[in-house]
């Protein structure tokens, strides 16, 4: 059975949605899978006056965290991280760079990596952010499985590089039919795919 994490940070809930989507289409799809949040740095009284982040605060901070472990255990990971000027958000990469150690040992090469975000705006830094990632992910020796246009589906959302979620001005808006058929996509291609390497 292929193990896979999901590993995210999520200010406003969107990435916690996705990543529970994921979850879902991977568990059909024959695996094991850890979802793992990547723990708030803030203050909360700092974002007391956004309730979708206080929201999504309160529904996560006493789950499991993510550690380096859960990319170790697994032999497939889908990262998250909402796009904060072009890039991953602060608390993200912290996680990553604290993977250092792993790496040096060689325990986060030979998986398979994919990912995805979400911004405000339709072009606000989506591809960058993820492409920036997986920069990251090369230095790590990962098998980087992005769902290109592999399905006809990857032409309504149009993102070949991982799946994108814009979230409106207000974070109201909710994953919608194209992007949540790109997530049960790019987590049965990863599945399968490591399930290929392995055999």
């Amino acid at each position: 059975m292929t193990k896979l994490s999901i590993i995210y940070y999520s200010a406003t809930g969107h990435g916690t949605a996705m990543a529970q989507r994921l979850a879902k289409a991977a568990e059909a799809a024959g695996a094991e899978v850890r979802v793992r949040h990547i723990a708030e740095t803030r203050d909360p009284a700092t974002f007391a006056e956004n309730p979708a982040w206080t929201a999504n605060y309160e529904a996560t901070k006493n789950l499991p965290a993510a550690t380096g472990d859960d990319i170790v255990w697994a032999d497939a990971v889908i990262f998250g991280s909402p796009t904060r000027f072009a890039s991953t958000a602060a608390p993200f990469q912290t996680f990553i760079d604290s993977l250092g150690g792993l790496w040096a040992q060689g325990k986060l090469a030979d998986k398979v990596y994919a990912a995805y975000t979400s911004s405000q705006t339709a072009h606000g830094g989506q591809e960058t952010t993820l492409t920036a990632l997986y920069t990251s992910l090369m230095h790590f020796g990962g098998i980087l499985v992005p769902p290109g246009y592999t399905d006809p589906l990857k032409f309504a959302d149009g993102n070949p590089y991982g799946v994108s979620h814009v979230t409106g001005p207000n974070n109201q808006n909710e994953l919608n039919d194209a992007t949540l058929a790109a997530l049960d996509h790019m987590a049965t291609r990863v599945v399968t795919t490591a399930a290929k390497l392995a055999n």
